[in-house]
């Protein structure tokens, strides 16, 4: 027999597709749930897409939406958008914005010292409410990839989420316990793919 060929969908799956049979026992309000999530997501994706390329542009966005909020506030701070961060093939990730950079910060005595600043923000385009331990990754994969300390800067870690901007300072110490976690699972993963 000679099959029909389908060129234009090799590599892409249906939403009800044969490997993702659960759709079997749906119901037609679970139907609808699991469609608006992933109809959600593909949103989000493109939202992200949309953000980096205003960033690279360089592209303010007007009004306070949470987009708006992050793509300007990365131009002025000059991060760099969708930034993979790596430590290994294990343990890697993409930063949505990013910058390092040193500045002049006034002390309590009037005087100005330089200092590095880490600046991590994070698109949150769903609903469930963000956690500040994916920017914590983040941080410490930083650390890691570019050797520095983190008790030798600041860091500024954002959630962009419900058009409202959070902001969170971690303890270095924080970030070296996540740095040395990572490092003993890759590790111990490493092992594991060698016993396997």
């Amino acid at each position: 027999m000679n099959f029909k060929k389908h060129s234009e969908l090799e590599g892409k799956h249906a939403f009800l597709g044969a490997s993702k049979y659960h759709w079997l026992n749906y119901s037609n309000e679970k139907l609808a749930e699991v469609f608006l999530s992933e109809m959600a997501k593909e949103k989000g994706t493109r939202l992200h897409a949309f953000a980096a390329e205003a960033i690279d542009l360089g592209i303010f966005l007007k009004g306070r939406s949470t987009i708006a909020l992050f793509v300007n506030e990365s131009i002025e701070f000059g991060m760099s958008p969708e930034t993979v961060l790596f430590y290994s093939y294990n343990c890697f990730g993409t930063a949505d914005a990013i910058s390092y950079e040193e500045e002049r910060r006034k002390q309590e005595d009037g005087r100005y010292k330089k200092r590095y600043v880490l600046r991590i923000s994070d698109l949150k385009t769903g609903k469930t409410q963000a956690s500040e331990k994916q920017l914590m990754i983040y941080a410490a994969l930083f650390c890691l990839e570019y050797s520095v300390n983190p008790i030798n800067i600041d860091m500024e870690l954002r959630i962009y989420q419900y058009n409202e901007v959070h902001m969170y300072i971690p303890d270095p110490m924080e970030i070296i316990e996540i740095m040395e976690i990572i490092k003993e699972f890759d590790e111990h993963i490493e092992t594991l793919k060698k016993e396997a």
